[in-house]
């Protein structure tokens, strides 16, 4: 790689860094996991800089990559037979809405690790991320049928781990929205 083109990309991921740890922690929910998928996404991205300065919106084409190399790293499966202990910790640079309320935090993020990762990535896409359906297909590379299916499993599984009275308080409609 170029200088100047070594400079862009450092200067890129040096921008995108917190929002990169952030998406990848509502996917792991784990803070050591989390550093190692972002980590994989920059290694490839700094692999592969030349490609992706080509697409037509850059943070989404490193949003795919990084939720692919999640998804990836869940078929694999090492983490179950390794557990170093802990609570994963809020990651620095996220920010709060109001005050937290921690139990419920730490219930929803404990049902939300239990359901599948691919439904768990279109989750935390539409529904932490606010992205609409098409775009979450594009991320994933299935169908928007396949994202509101999946959408539709992940929501069910989570009513099913949380109950359905908490999910409706918590202030999910039955109908799915957030």
């Amino acid at each position: 790689m170029q200088p100047a083109q070594e400079q862009e990309y450092v200067e890129y991921v040096t921008a995108r860094l917190a929002s990169l740890r952030r998406l990848a922690f509502y996917l792991c929910k784990d803070t050591h996991r989390a550093d190692d998928v972002v980590q994989m996404t920059i290694t490839r991205l700094y692999i592969h800089w030349k490609r992706a300065k080509a697409a037509t919106d850059l943070n989404r084409y490193v949003d795919a990559m990084l939720v692919r190399c999640f998804l990836n790293d869940q078929r694999l499966g090492w983490w179950t037979r390794v557990s170093l202990g802990g609570m994963a910790h809020e990651l620095p640079g996220t920010r709060s809405t109001g005050p937290p309320d921690l139990e419920t935090r730490s219930v929803v993020h404990a049902a939300l690790a239990k359901v599948p990762p691919r439904q768990r990535a279109v989750l935390v896409l539409r529904f932490l991320y606010d992205l609409p359906v098409a775009e979450v297909a594009e991320i994933l590379g299935c169908s928007t049928g396949t994202v509101k299916s999946q959408s539709a499993r992940g929501l069910a599984t989570l009513r099913g781990l949380l109950g359905d009275r908490m999910f409706v308080e918590e202030g999910v409609a039955r109908d799915g929205r957030i």
